[in-house]
């Protein structure tokens, strides 16, 4: 519990409705727990947290605008003490590992139990570390995985839209000799068979997702030329 007349304000960050309406009813009951805010997508969980100034953020990581992950950043950058804890469906991945880069202080997925949740919550909240051993397991496993540049995400995004060399050249505004150079290196970093197997990977293990090379690819190339 938290010492006496001291309520850990939370904000629910979570694109779906019910979830967040499950999450508030089952906080209600904690005479130490108030929520504060809810938002439904990283825009709205920024200027939340603004407002609000919460003492403790519970973050979904898939966001209908942005990752939970760049939610974190931006919260952090101008808030460093945030104390987030992300509450997800995905497991121990690249996410995972980005998210804790990110600041994010807890972990836990969304089929946890209500004590695992609510001594997570104070858990944050009193300044410690909170992640299940078996997520922290699946992390271990992937820390070792040789990671991807953010211009090799760039151009796997585009592929998995099924763009060829030549228009992921284009919209990158870099050589198509510049695109096939990346592929190898992607392809060598994933232990993959081919530039379709090199997607498959990179999606199973987080590095972006399906949503994620859709919306990315209608902004790359605008926003990040070289």
């Amino acid at each position: 519990m938290t010492p006496a007349n001291k309520t850990i304000r939370l904000l629910i960050v979570d694109d779906h409705p019910v979830v967040r309406q499950g999450l508030v009813a089952m906080l209600s009951y904690q005479e130490d727990i108030e929520v504060v805010a809810e938002a439904g997508t990283g825009k709205e969980a920024i200027e939340s947290f603004e407002r609000h100034a919460p003492d403790v953020t519970l973050m979904d990581l898939a966001l209908p605008d942005m990752s939970g992950v760049d939610a974190i950043l931006a919260i952090r950058k101008s808030n460093p003490d945030a104390r987030v804890i992300v509450l997800t469906t995905f497991g121990g991945d690249m996410r995972s590992l980005r998210a804790l880069k990110a600041g994010a202080l807890g972990y836990l997925l969304k089929d946890a139990g209500r004590k695992d949740l609510l001594d997570t919550i104070r858990g944050v909240h009193q300044g410690s570390r909170r992640m299940p051993r078996e997520i922290a397991l699946d992390l271990a496993e992937h820390c070792s995985d040789e990671a991807l540049t953010f211009r090799e995400i760039e151009v796997l995004r585009e592929v998995a839209c099924g763009n060829s060399n030549k228009m992921v050249a284009q919209r990158l505004f870099v050589s198509e000799d510049t695109v096939k150079t990346h592929m190898r290196n992607i392809v060598s970093k994933l232990s993959a068979n081919d530039r379709t197997h090199a997607v498959t990977i990179a999606l199973r293990r987080g590095f972006f997702s399906l949503l994620d090379s859709i919306d990315g690819a209608r902004s790359v190339g605008k926003d990040h030329p070289i």
